[in-house]
């Protein structure tokens, strides 16, 4: 199989499960729970016949557990509490011994480097209590892919204890800000959803804004000024191939990409206000969707195609509306207490993301479609520029710190709000977007 990202490798599955026993069903996490207990699992380092084996699944392994605890979910054991010092992958570990430390599941595996230079990895997940192994996978790829490999591990992992799919195999796009406070350059950056492999996708020459990924992961659509003059463009992330969809009067706002791909849709300032329109990627003709005095902007797409959910001000305040793809029958979703902004829809489909400005604080929030189960997962200074992960289970925004040497910085936090966490950037940045896993 080959993918996208230029990783070539070749999965196979050990175990094929049958049926779901009783203590196998227990050892399930169900992550629907307000406030989940982490699941505690013991992750060894991966066995390996030489040191450069050796080295590389010692870092496997802590990827994998690192991206595990980073969701809320798991709580790898520390080794030094391991009894059992696994020697051979193939033969079936002492389950007493982890049933001691309190590990309800047990990761192993190993590396080797073939004959021909590819990298071998494979790991095996064992259920402690039903003492026996649950899932396993094989790999084959190039040394340097590691790091993308134990991703995969980890979202294999997650699904099988959790029913859903991972979103460790991801990536982040956003805008890199550098610089004195007063003269920021911004350039587009890309990176591993955990902050590392960071890269830089644009030299800093124009302004840049509003980054957002294509369904199909290989291109980004977002804004930038050339000669003062705004215009949107495709961006193919592995070619660095670049495309201008269009030049548009006035200012151009938030483009995004619909769920198939084929259009984009945004705000565009016409007139002395702002409506939202669609472009068909194909003819590059637009179409105008909405069409009022107010400011209409922040469009966002229903994974469906079917329904937008943008911002306006039409009612007399700042509020979230959802209306039909071809701009039909807009209604108003939000009336809590403050102004609300950004609204994105979730991949799932159920939920909403928000800011939301009231007495001071910026809140990011969630609500349903119909506006109504709404909460607050996270409050501060200044938040902003929700996404959400492919799983629709942990949003990203960025955060403001106050001070002369204060600046953006990106956190994420999931559904519960209990879980928050900085995602570490090497300069300061804002306005993230959220991949589809890799594939």
């Amino acid at each position: 199989m080959f993918l996208r990202t230029g990783l070539t490798f070749c999965a196979v599955l050990f175990v094929a499960l049958i049926h779901v026993s009783r203590a196998d069903a227990a050892l399930q996490i169900d992550i629907t729970q307000g406030n989940v207990d982490p699941l505690p699992l013991a992750i060894t380092d991966f066995l390996g016949s030489g040191q450069q084996d050796r080295k590389i699944g010692a870092d496997v392994s802590q990827v994998i557990a690192a991206d595990l605890e980073r969701s809320g979910l798991f709580r790898p054991l520390a080794s030094a509490s391991f009894i059992e010092r696994i020697q051979d992958v193939n033969v079936q570990p002492r389950f007493g011994d982890w049933r001691v430390i309190n590990a309800q599941a047990l990761v192993t595996g190993q590396t080797l480097i073939e004959p021909d230079g590819r990298l071998k990895v494979e790991f095996r997940l064992w259920d402690i209590y039903a003492e026996q192994q649950i899932t396993g996978l094989q790999f084959y790829t190039t040394p340097e892919n590691w790091r993308r490999v134990a991703h995969i591990i980890a979202d294999a992992i997650y699904e099988r204890l959790t029913g859903e799919k991972g979103y460790f195999d991801t990536r982040i796009v956003h805008v890199s800000e550098s610089g004195p406070k007063g003269r920021r350059v911004k350039r587009l950056a890309i990176m591993d959803q955990d902050g590392h492999n960071p890269r830089m996708l644009t030299n800093g020459a124009d302004l840049v804004l509003t980054p957002r990924f294509s369904p199909s992961n290989q291109e980004i659509t977002y804004l930038s000024y050339y000669g003062n003059r705004p215009r949107v463009y495709l961006l193919d992330i592995e070619t660095g191939q670049q495309e201008v969809v269009g030049d548009f009067p006035g200012m151009t706002f938030a483009p995004r990409f619909s769920p198939d791909g084929q259009k984009i849709v945004m705000s565009l300032q016409r007139g002395g206000n702002s409506d939202i329109y669609e472009m068909d990627l194909r003819s590059r003709q637009t179409r105008r969707l909405t069409n009022t005095a107010a400011i209409d902007t922040s469009p966002s797409y229903a994974p469906d195609g079917r329904n937008l959910t943008f911002e306006s001000d039409r009612g007399g305040s700042q509020q979230i509306y959802v209306m039909g793809a071809d701009g039909s029958n807009p209604r108003r979703i939000s009336y809590g207490d403050g102004r609300y902004a950004t609204p994105v829809w979730s991949p799932r489909g159920d939920l909403i993301a928000f800011t939301k400005m009231v007495k001071g604080r910026f809140v990011i929030g969630v609500m349903k479609p119909d506006g109504s189960g709404e909460r607050i997962l996270t409050e501060g200074f200044h938040n902003e520029g929700p996404t959400w992960s492919p799983n629709g289970r942990v949003i990203m925004f960025f955060r403001e710190t106050r001070g002369e040497n204060g600046g953006p910085s990106l956190w994420s936090v999931d559904l519960t709000g209990y879980n928050e966490r900085p995602v570490y950037t090497p300069t300061f940045a804002s306005d993230p977007a959220w991949s589809p896993r890799l594939e």
